[in-house]
This record gives structure tokens, sequence and C-alpha cells, in this order.
């Protein structure tokens, strides 16, 4: 086992925090009910995130989704706990099937309210203009809330 010193190990966390609070402050979606993450809320949330096919969840929302909403290390996609992961580092090719499947899911599950972050935008490097048209078809859905940079290129459209 590595040790590892606890001013570091307290930094690093500090720091996760910091640029999840940021993140997460961004979470507000035009749609009525979906004003924020954690605001008082009558139904149980599904945090969507950007994750890799290994699951390795060490930064960004997907240590967030871990830390907060019961993220699995190890499961790069779907349902786990109160999250759900959709793979973003491995491409475009990989990930407009992931994002599909995700609004599938979320077509089949109306009593889950599913708040998806601006996946792929942070680690992976994409802009929301690449990103939030392949969530088109989510729009339609009352129990998905996208990010408002999402919504503001799907209006563009």
């Amino acid at each position: 086992m590595v040790s590892v010193p606890w001013t570091r190990l307290m930094r690093s966390i500090t720091a996760s925090r910091r640029r999840m609070r940021w993140n997460c402050s961004a979470l507000v979606s035009k749609r009525s009910g979906c004003t924020g993450l954690f605001g008082p809320t009558p139904i149980t949330i599904t945090f969507v995130f950007g994750s890799n096919v290994y699951g390795n969840h060490a930064g960004g929302a997907a240590r967030f989704a871990v830390l907060r909403f019961g993220a699995i290390w190890g499961q790069g996609e779907g349902l786990q706990g109160q999250s759900y992961a959709i793979p973003t580092m491995e491409g475009m090719s990989n990930m407009i099937p992931a994002i599909n499947r995700f609004i599938a899911f979320a077509k089949e599950h109306q009593e889950l309210k599913f708040y998806v972050t601006a996946i792929a935008c942070g680690i992976a490097g994409y802009t929301p203009e690449e990103i939030a048209p392949h969530f088109r078809d989510a729009v339609s859905l009352e129990n998905v809330c996208l990010p408002l940079s999402f919504w503001n290129v799907i209006e563009e459209m």
C-alpha cells in the first residue's frame, strides 16, 4: 500500500471539492424542477457523469460521483448507486452509443430524475457544441435535466 502524506491528501480533496462546487453550481436547466442539484427535491436524483470504460473514477465529476452518489469503482457505464456513468474518454465513436443507451434507459425509468453534468467537457476535452447535439432526444424527457451549456447549444440548432 502506498502511503500518502496527510496534508497532501487533504489539499487534493479540498481542491477537488472546490472544483466540484463550481461544476455543480452549473447544473441548472431551463426545465421547471431542474433548478439545482442540491436544493430540496421530493424525488431521488441520479447524478449523470462522464467516466472511462474501466470505471477509474479518479477525478472530476466521476470522483464526486464515487464520494457522494455511490458510483462503483471499476464500472465504466450504467446505473450505480444514485449515479449513472457515460464513458467519454475513449472517443466519440464509443461515447455516442453510450449517450443513446443512457437516453433509452432514462425513457424506461421515469421514476428516476437524471441530472446530467456537462459530460466530456472537462477532462475529456470536448466542448458543449460537440456533445450537446447528441442529447437532443433527451430534451423531451421530463426526468432528464441537462446542463445550461447544453441547452444553449440545443436551442440554437
